[in-house]
Order: structure tokens, then C-alpha cells, then sequence
């Protein structure tokens, strides 16, 4: 006997049901449907079977639950209310169309769904006062009695194309019954009458609204697409708030620029929790950054949160930092140095974190990168509605986030985005960069410079769109000038930026002697196989037995330190034959030093020097003098006889100091410098000329302070008096002096012109102004792009007295270019900061490439600035048209229109978002298609007014449909790069991990130590942490070494496991699943804006 319940299993679906039951009863008179929820999309679905029913009627229910909750909210009692019913129906009808499937098939349904109910077909109501979760379909003869009872289908299928069992893409489990006895087929039928009585009709003057307030409009007009699609694309952007900026103290200057970076940057650390404030050197970024902190402030939680900030600089910008955010009256904040991380307590106590000269935090393998990227990844104290704590934001903030490796940006983005699973579009960033990367160190080893800078531009584009871009607030004084928004709010302010002009080279040519001399030391410093192996500095590496056991790390550390003074010898060289000599004078003292220790049979090697902030804080000099220097004289030196060492060693010393002697014979005996020769002649004719220096002052920079002070010596030899020579000795203390002689931004009634002429290190090189002066000479390379950047801002910023800026670089002769590739190495590296961020002023050679990007460019050659213009367009077009830029914001997604074209016939071009990314696809009449950027789509979409749609061609929803296809696809594909751990985990990660497996096997472990690992293990998958894996992979070798037991290397374990801030205060780690980086949530795109083009004759 066959039962009267049906599944929609096997293709049992309720539409089969229907199917039958109309084509079996071809007499069918009456279909009544009373359903929870009905969607006009699936009405296509049943249309057919209804054709020749004469009486249809559709009863629906509502969700009552917000009508009872306003209701209830004013003491009253909900009785139905007709008007309420109609507006929820009717709102649900439209949230229905906009969100269904975009095909032909399913509009035509829509429309045929709205002309029935206008021409009486079918009779649609709402139900006012119940929510109704009974389904009930009844189809029931003309003549209908016993005889001829109809039927009666009940259970648990809504009158949508899920519940009709349509779409096999969202296929419900569904249980139903049809009954065909006369009583059930009465009773269902009564029940529905009373329902039907209390029920609201749907007017068809109201349904005919439904079409006109969605995407089915058919009036839109290409202007009002066009205007729809910028407002789309750059939402809260075009809210130029000016209020978003108060309070300024007196002194500042309210600038539009700077009020649209407070808002965009605002905007990012509430979808990314950080990012780049990377607006070009002399900008006021500091300002900004302060800015955007107080409003962050009083956003985040205010009063009943009391945020604290962190601010994290060079020691030389802490008291900048402290003037600044007092002016702005912003307290709650701590400022430490960037040496000092490892000394703060309580880090869960900040809420925001500003790291300033952020590019210092580019090494992932320093220890001061894993201290702060510790930091920013500690949970706040702020308690969220959920019952977790907030994530902390950071801005970053460097006109040069980029120094020159690809690495640079990903170990800065890793602050505060987890390198798998990140909240851009990318979500699987280590994958990402690893390919880069590699693609980045092969061009080291290509000798062609152009074929380098091309391949460096190639690799920085991608970058430089699916990273930087969403990631950073950035602007140019290109931008600035060109747009009139900012332009005229400069002017009104009286601030001028100079043109900076291409860098000039100032050649000094090596007589034969000189030459010949180089090319000897050249052989014997920079080349370790025939030359001199700078034993000196491997003494550790050359330990051998107890005495080598105290030394981690003992060869690399050897290896990093002969790196270092050989890079030294070679910079020397390019600085001044003077520096050279002494650093010469000094490593062969070193060496003797040495030998003569050996043959005292007494070796003192590792004074106890923190190498890391010597470094950090870029003290070059400084740490090399206390490693020569402290042997002697450090009572926490290591002493050693001779036994200690390989026989090597000191064989090995003997060679280095056999080519070191005479060399440096040689060179202490040479008492000319062609350079320092060329230098002075220049200072007499062209550096001072007030053609091209009207203040006649000069900014000199040298990376070594032997060379500062020979240039400050042989200037006052020629009679000047008027040199200022600035280390970071004396910096402090002749702070105001700078500002008295250099500084533009003081009153004018405050400016001295005692000193002239101003000689500096790298100490002076960020956070000061110096822009009385126009012009730069470079006395020696910096070998380092980031330093040429902020040498030039010192005296590129707002308020710069001169209208132009002029850069002189010293040139060896090619010899030199040769034999150090100094121009290569250069113009590589900043060729890689040019693509990636686009600065828009030659550095170092003229035949450097140079784009100007806008905040919102896509492009790096044809959207110079144009994105920017668009949305001062859009702004324009809401100052001047209010009231129509009101009514198009408020127009649906979806709107769509057809146009006339030549050049684009037959094709449609579309906008369409997911929460990681925007999408501009143009799809062509064969459905072969190409991605567009945003520049590109809003050429097309362009408009004016006067211009009239044309009727939608045939081929416009296949069109689109190419493109949500191919946009679905790349999801999936991204989806899938991000969640099968297994296949995208590094060596290094892969070991970590199933060396973590094995400790969760140790029976004694407590519940809450398995926590811990568990979340080890997540932290891992999830790429938190650039150094956590390193160190297990470390405990792991050391106890191959010297066997722990059990207990001891779990304690071990969970040691290095509590330096990280790994569990999460909603506790989700430990259920993580094991093969899934993130929840598998659909990111389907939302279809923003169509066109379709057509050759109409």
C-alpha cells in the first residue's frame, strides 16, 4: 500500500506534486495556497500549471515579531494593522527580488507574478495579526463534492523555489502529505476561508510599486547608473565631513586632505584593524596620525571605555610625538622607543598602537618585529557585546612603508593581519608573497639595469593592488595640486609645495695612482676568496669544545658580523677616503690587537653589547667602535688560551692582517680627496647660488660622522663660520637652534641665520624640518631608499619657503659603479618603491622611472590621478544637485540600463562586490570576458544628463551571468588556497605542528595545558605569529641534543608557548577544525551596476 507522505528525495519534489495533480484534474477550478513565506521569484516555478485555473488565491503570512515589538514599546496591544501588514508584505517582496537569482528566466516570472495581480488572475493577501507557519496547498473541481473531493497537500514546503524543490543549489529537506478524502480536503478548505477573511489585499496599485522600486525599473537613465555606480563604489568617501577635524589648536591648519585621511583611515581600522598612513614625507603625517587617535578615542566605547594608546618611535621623534599630542589636548597615551618594547608590561592595556617609522619593523627575524607583532596581537581589556575582547588596531605609519624587498610589506602587514587568513582579498598572504619573493631574488643576479627595474615594477603591481592599495592612506603633493577641492584649500591657507627637479650628478674622478689603489683594496675587501676573510670578527665561529657551547647561533652570528664590516669598508669607500682610513686604521688594529692576544695566550672575545638597539636605532658607528674597542676593558668578556680555537683561526688572522698592513700603509700615506676636493669647489660655485638658492642654505647628509666631521673641518678652513654639524650626540641639545635657522614653520619673527650650512648623519634624516633650505647634496649613497626619502622630506614640506628642489648626488666614476654596482642597487631598490607606492620625485638617477598614484588609483600608468577625480566629481555633483543625489543614492542595487555604442557593441560591462573585493568585468558577445579596473569601468559608464536609455538586449543576462560565474569561481579557488592547511603549510610550519601532536599524547597534561597547545597549533595554521614554529622547530633539535624527560620538555614547551598571545577570549582556537583555516562561508557577490551596449542604427 502506497503512503500518503512524500520526501522531496529522488526528485519528489512538491513541484512534481503539482505537476501531477494538474495535468491529472484537468478540471481543476480552484488553488488556494496559505504559506509562511512566498517568493515572487519562484512564481515562474508553478506559473504553467496555473494557466487555465480561473480562481487562484495566495494567502501569506508576515513576521509579526517587529510590528509587536513597536507595539509593545508604546503600551499598546496588536490587533492587526492593515497598513503595517501591506508595508512588511510589500518590503519583503522587494528584499525577495533584489536578492534573487539575476536571470531572464526568474525576472520574467516577477513580472508575470505583478501583471496577474494587476489584471485579477490571482488574489494575493497578507495576514495581519498571525505568523502563520502552516503550508497549505488545496485544489479543489468546479464541481466539487464527495464524489469529487480534490486535494490537499500540507507539510513543511513554502511557496519558494528552495521549498518547490527548484534550485538544486539550495535544496531543502522538505516532509509533506497529500490527502484526497472529501472531510480533509472541507476542513483545510474552511480553515482557510476565516484566514482568508481577516487577510490584507494586495492592491495591484501596490504591487505595481514593488517594480518600480527595485532593480525592474526600466527608467533608470545611463546618467543616473553612472552616478549610482561612483556612490556605490566610494561610499562613506564622498561624506567630506569637516567635523571630523576640531578642536585644532592654534598653529595647525584645517586641510581638506588631511580631514579625508582621518576618515578613510578611521574607516580602515574598523575593517582591517590597521593600516599604512603612508601620505609622502613633509605631509604632516604625525598630525594626522594624532587626529585620527582622538577620534578613535572618543569612538571606541567613550565614556564607558577609557581607551589608552601606545605610540612606538625613533628616540629621535619622541618629543615631536609628546609636543604634538599635547597641543591636540589627547591624553590617555604612552610613548615609547622602538629599542624598548620588550620592557612594556601589561600590553592587553592599549587599545590603539601608532608605530612610527614603521619600516624600521621590517626584518621578521629581529627580535623587536616578534616583540611588537606580540603586542598588536594582544586582545584590549574592551569587553565586546558578545562577551570577547576587541583586537587592538595599528597604524603604521612611513612615507616608506617599503624598503626594498617584497618581504618588507608582508612582515609589516603581518602586525595585524594573520598571514593566512587575512581580512583582504586575498586571504593566504604567505602564498601570495612567496611567489613574489622568489620572482624578487632572482633579479638580484640579472648585470641588466633596465631589464631589472622592468621585472621589479611587474612583481610590484600585483602588490601594490591586492595589498597596499586596500591597506593604505596615501596622498601626493601631485594629488594635492591638481584637485580643487585640496588645491583651493592650500591656496585659501597660503601653503605652497615645491616642484622637486631631477637629481643632479656631481662626477669626481680617481687620478691613475688613486685608481690603481682602488681597484687593489676593492680585490681585497670585497672579495672573501682571493682577499682578506675578516677572521677578526668569526672568533666565536672558531670556538671549539665547552667554550663554543655557550654561544647560540655561533657561525651565523660570525657570518653576520663579517658581512657587516666588509659592507662597512665598502660604504666607507663611497663616503670618504677619510672615513675610510679610520675604518681601516681600525679593523687593522683589531686584527693585531688579536694576534697579539694569541700570542699572550689570553683571547677576551663577546663584549656584552645590545647589539639589536645599536641597530634599531641605526647607530652603525657607534656599535662597530664598542665591538673593537671593549675588548680590553669589559669585565664580562669571555677569557680563552689558544686550545680553545680551531688552528685555522689563527692562521686564518695571520693572512688577514698579511693583506691589511701594507694596504692600509698604503692609504694612510694618500693625502688627496677628489671628492672632498669637487665638494668644496661646489660650495664656491652652484650649491650657494641664489639662482637656485635664494635662502642660500645648505643641507648636507653622510652616513658616517668621520666624514661629517672632516667635511665641518675643511669648510672652516675656507673661513665659514656658518656650519652646523647636528650627531645624535648633540641633536637635543641644538633642537632650537635647528628650528631658529632651518625650520620654515615658525614665525618669521623668529628666524636666525646664524649657521648656514647644516652637516648631518642619518639622525637628522626624519621628523624635522628643514625646509628654509631648497637644496640637498648627498654627500655619500645611503645604500638604503628608505633613508634617500626621508633625506629629501626634510626640506619637501608644507610651508617650504623656495619653489623648487634641488638634489645633488655625488657620482663615483664607473669604475666604481663596477666594482660595487652602486647604481644597480640603488636605482633596484628604488624602483621598487616607486611602483609600489608611487612617489612622485626622482631620487637618485634621472633615468628612473617615476608614477604619480592617487589614494584610490588602480593602475600604474593610465590612473595617474584620475580615481581621486571621480570622487571629487561625485562630491561636486552632491554639493551642487542635493536633492538628485539623494534620490539616485537611494536607488537600487541592480539598476541596470542599455546604451548606444560603436566601439563596445554587443557587450555589457558590470560592478559587483563581496566583502573582500570589487569586481569590474566587461563581457564580450562570444562570453569571453576581461577584468577592468575601476578607472577603466567608470570611462564607460560616463554620462550626461541628456542621454536616454534603450530597451535591455537579449544577450544582457547571459552576459552577466559569465561574469558572477567567473567571480564565483575565483571565491572558490581563493577559498580553497586558504583552507586545506595541510597542502599550504610551509616545511617549517608542517614540522612544528606534528611535533605539537605528539605532546597532546602525554596522559599527564592537564586540560588546560592541551588548550594551549591546541592553540599553538592554530595560531600556526593561522600564520599569527612570523617566529612561534621557529622556536618549537628549536626545542624540538636542542632535545635531539640533550634528551629532556617528558615533564621537563612540556615545561619547556608551554614556556615558549606563554611568550605568545595565542588564546583568544572567546576560546574558539581549540575547536578549529583541523583542515579548515576559516568558516566556509559563501562570499557571493552582490551585482552593484550593469550596462549593456548595442549598435542601435
Amino acid at each position: 500500500m502506497s503512503t500518503k507522505f512524500f520526501t522531496n528525495r529522488d526528485d519528489n519534489t512538491l513541484l512534481k506534486k503539482f505537476q501531477g495533480v494538474f495535468e491529472h484534474n484537468p478540471d481543476i477550478n480552484n488553488f488556494d495556497a496559505l504559506v509562511g513565506y512566498f517568493r515572487a521569484s519562484g512564481y515562474f516555478r508553478i506559473r504553467p500549471f496555473l494557466e487555465n485555473v480561473p480562481q487562484i488565491r495566495i494567502l501569506v503570512g508576515i513576521n509579526v515579531d517587529k510590528i509587536l515589538a513597536t507595539y509593545q514599546s508604546k503600551g499598546l496591544l496588536f490587533h492587526g494593522d492593515a497598513n503595517q501588514t501591506l508595508h512588511e508584505f510589500l518590503a519583503a517582496a522587494k528584499k525577495d527580488i533584489q536578492t534573487s537569482k539575476y536571470s531572464k528566466e526568474v525576472e520574467q516570472g516577477i513580472l508575470q507574478f505583478i501583471e496577474d495581480i494587476c489584471t485579477d488572475k490571482i488574489e494575493v493577501k497578507a495576514h495581519p495579526s498571525k505568523k502563520l507557519h502552516a503550508k497549505i496547498y488545496i485544489f479543489r473541481p468546479e464541481i466539487w463534492n464527495e464524489h469529487r473531493p480534490g486535494d490537499v497537500i500540507t507539510g513543511s514546503s513554502n511557496l519558494t523555489d528552495a521549498g518547490l524543490g527548484g534550485n538544486t543549489d539550495q535544496f531543502n529537506y522538505e516532509f509533506n502529505v497529500i490527502l484526497r478524502d472529501y472531510e480533509d480536503v472541507k476542513f483545510a478548505s474552511e480553515e482557510f476561508e476565516k484566514l482568508w477573511e481577516e487577510g490584507v489585499s494586495i492592491l495591484p496599485v501596490e504591487i505595481q510599486k514593488i517594480k518600480k522600486e527595485t532593480y525592474l525599473n526600466d527608467n533608470f537613465t545611463p546618467f543616473e547608473v553612472y552616478m549610482k555606480f561612483l556612490i556605490e563604489y566610494f561610499g562613506k568617501s564622498v561624506e567630506f565631513d569637516p567635523n571630523s577635524i576640531t578642536d585644532l589648536p592654534e598653529g595647525f591648519k584645517r586641510l581638506s586632505y588631511q580631514i579625508d585621511a582621518v576618515t578613510e583611515g578611521f574607516k580602515l581600522l574598523e575593517k582591517h584593524n590597521g593600516f599604512f598612513l603612508s601620505d609622502v614625507v613633509g605631509l604632516g603625517k604625525t598630525v594626522v596620525g594624532t587626529l585620527i587617535a582622538k577620534k578613535f578615542f572618543y569612538s571606541n566605547d567613550f565614556p564607558s571605555h577609557i581607551s589608552n594608546i601606545l605610540i612606538i618611535v625613533p628616540p629621535a621623534l619622541k618629543e615631536n610625538w609628546r609636543e604634538t599630542l599635547e597641543q591636540f589636548n589627547l591624553h590617555n597615551y604612552k610613548i615609547i622607543t622602538n629599542g624598548s618594547i620588550h620592557k612594556l608590561r601589561n600590553p592587553d592595556k592599549y587599545d590603539l598602537v601608532i608605530v612610527d617609522e614603521a619600516h624600521k619593523f621590517r626584518n621578521d627575524t629581529a627580535e623587536a618585529y616578534n616583540e611588537l607583532q606580540k603586542l598588536c596581537k594582544t586582545d584590549t581589556r574592551r569587553i565586546l557585546k558578545g562577551g570577547g575582547k576587541a583586537k587592538k588596531k595599528v597604524i603604521l605609519i612611513s612615507a616608506t612603508p617599503l624598503n626594498n624587498r617584497p618581504s618588507d610589506i608582508a612582515n609589516q602587514v603581518y602586525l595585524f593581519q594573520d598571514s593566512k587568513d587575512s581580512s583582504l582579498e586575498v586571504s593566504n598572504l604567505q602564498h601570495f608573497f612567496r611567489i613574489r619573493i622568489d620572482a624578487y631574488n632572482k633579479l638580484k643576479d640579472n648585470p641588466n639595469i633596465a631589464e631589472v627595474q622592468h621585472g621589479v615594477k611587474e612583481i610590484y603591481a600585483d602588490i601594490r593592488e591586492k595589498i597596499i592599495k586596500p591597506l593604505t592612506v596615501r596622498r601626493t603633493r601631485t594629488d594635492l595640486r591638481i584637485h580643487e577641492q585640496y588645491a583651493k584649500d592650500l591656496e585659501e591657507q597660503g601653503i605652497k609645495f615645491p616642484d622637486i627637479e631631477k637629481p643632479k650628478k656631481i662626477l669626481y674622478k680617481l687620478d691613475p695612482f688613486l685608481e690603481s689603489l682602488y681597484d687593489e683594496t676593492m680585490a681585497l675587501v670585497g672579495n672573501e676568496q682571493t682577499g682578506i676573510k675578516y677572521y677578526r670578527y668569526q672568533a666565536i665561529k672558531f670556538l671549539i669544545g665547552p667554550k663554543k657551547e655557550k654561544y647560540k647561533n655561533a657561525d651565523t652570528a660570525s657570518f653576520a658580523l663579517a658581512k657587516l664590516m666588509k659592507t662597512l669598508l665598502v660604504k666607507r669607500i663611497d663616503s670618504s677616503f677619510h672615513a675610510f682610513k679610520i675604518s681601516l686604521q681600525r679593523f687593522t688594529d683589531a686584527t693585531r690587537m688579536m694576534i697579539k692576544m694569541f700570542e699572550n695566550n689570553r683571547i677576551y672575545i663577546a663584549p656584552n653589547v645590545n647589539v639589536n638597539e645599536f641597530l634599531m636605532e641605526e647607530r652603525e658607528d657607534e656599535l662597530i667602535d664598542k665591538l673593537t674597542n671593549m675588548q680590553m676593558t669589559d669585565p664580562s668578556i669571555e677569557i680563552c688560551s689558544i686550545d680553545d680555537f680551531a688552528d685555522e683561526f689563527y692562521e686564518g688572522l695571520k693572512k688577514d692582517f698579511e693583506l691589511l698592513e701594507p694596504l692600509n700603509e698604503k692609504w694612510q700615506a694618500v693625502d688627496q680627496d677628489p671628492k672632498m676636493d669637487e665638494f668644496l669647489h661646489q660650495i664656491q660655485n652652484g650649491l650657494l647660488d641664489k639662482k637656485i638658492n635664494p635662502q642660500s642654505k645648505l643641507v648636507v647628509f653622510s652616513e658616517s660622522q668621520d666624514t661629517t666631521k672632516k667635511i665641518i673641518k675643511e669648510l672652516k678652513k675656507t673661513g665659514r663660520n656658518d656650519v652646523l654639524e647636528i650627531s645624535s650626540s648633540n641633536r637635543d641639545k641644538l633642537k632650537d637652534v635647528i628650528r631658529e635657522n632651518f625650520d620654515a614653520n615658525i614665525p618669521r619673527a623668529n628666524y636666525k641665520d646664524d649657521y648656514n650650512i647644516i652637516i648631518a648623519t642619518e639622525v637628522l634624516a626624519e621628523g624635522v624640518n628643514l625646509h628654509r633650505s631648497n637644496v640637498i647634496l648627498n654627500y655619500d649613497t645611503p645604500w638604503n631608499s628608505t633613508k634617500l626619502m626621508q633625506r629629501i622630506g626634510r626640506v619637501n614640506r608644507i610651508g617650504s619657503v623656495a619653489p623648487k628642489v634641488h638634489i645633488f648626488n655625488f657620482y663615483p666614476t664607473a669604475n666604481v659603479n663596477n666594482d660595487i654596482e652602486l647604481e644597480k642597487k640603488a636605482i633596484m631598490k628604488l624602483q621598487a618603491f616607486h611602483s609600489a607606492l608611487g612617489e612622485d620625485s626622482e631620487i637618485y638617477s634621472p633615468d628612473e622611472e617615476t608614477q604619480t598614484f592617487g589614494l584610490f588609483e588602480k593602475d600604474m600608468d593610465e590612473e595617474k590621478d584620475e580615481k581621486l577625480a571621480y570622487l571629487m566629481e561625485l562630491r561636486k555633483f552632491k554639493k551642487e544637485s542635493p536633492e538628485m543625489f539623494r534620490k539616485i543614492k537611494n536607488m537600487p542595487v541592480r539598476a541596470r540600463v542599455a546604451r548606444k555604442s560603436q566601439t563596445n557593441r554587443d557587450t555589457t560591462i558590470c560592478f559587483m562586490r563581496n566583502r573582500r573585493r570589487d569586481a569590474f568585468y566587461q563581457v564580450n558577445k562570444d562570453l569571453s570576458f576581461e577584468e577592468l579596473t575601476f578607472v577603466e569601468t567608470a570611462k564607460q559608464f560616463n554620462a550626461v544628463v541628456s542621454e536616454k536609455a534603450l530597451q535591455l538586449p537579449q544577450f544582457h543576462h547571459e552576459q552577466v551571468g559569465t561574469a558572477v560565474k567567473d567571480f564565483n569561481e575565483k571565491v572558490e579557488e581563493e577559498m580553497m588556497n586558504g583552507q586545506v592547511v595541510d597542502t599550504t603549510q610551509g616545511p617549517n610550519e608542517k614540522r612544528a605542528l606534528a611535533y605539537l601532536d605528539g605532546f597532546l599524547h602525554f596522559e599527564f597534561l592537564s586540560d588546560i595545558e592541551k588548550d594551549k597547545i591546541k592553540a599553538a597549533k592554530t595560531a600556526i595554521k593561522l600564520g599569527k605569529f612570523q617566529k612561534l614554529q621557529r622556536e618549537i622547530n628549536k626545542l624540538k633539535k636542542n632535545n635531539k641534543k640533550a634528551k629532556l624527560k617528558a615533564v621537563d620538555l612540556v615545561d619547556a614547551l608551554l614556556r615558549i608557548i606563554d611568550q605568545y598571545p595565542i588564546l583568544s577570549s572567546d576560546g574558539e582556537e581549540e575547536n578549529m577544525p583541523a583542515v579548515s583555516i576559516r568558516k566556509m562561508e559563501k562570499l557571493k557577490p552582490e551585482l552593484i551596476i550593469s550596462e549593456s551596449f548595442i549598435f542601435n542604427e
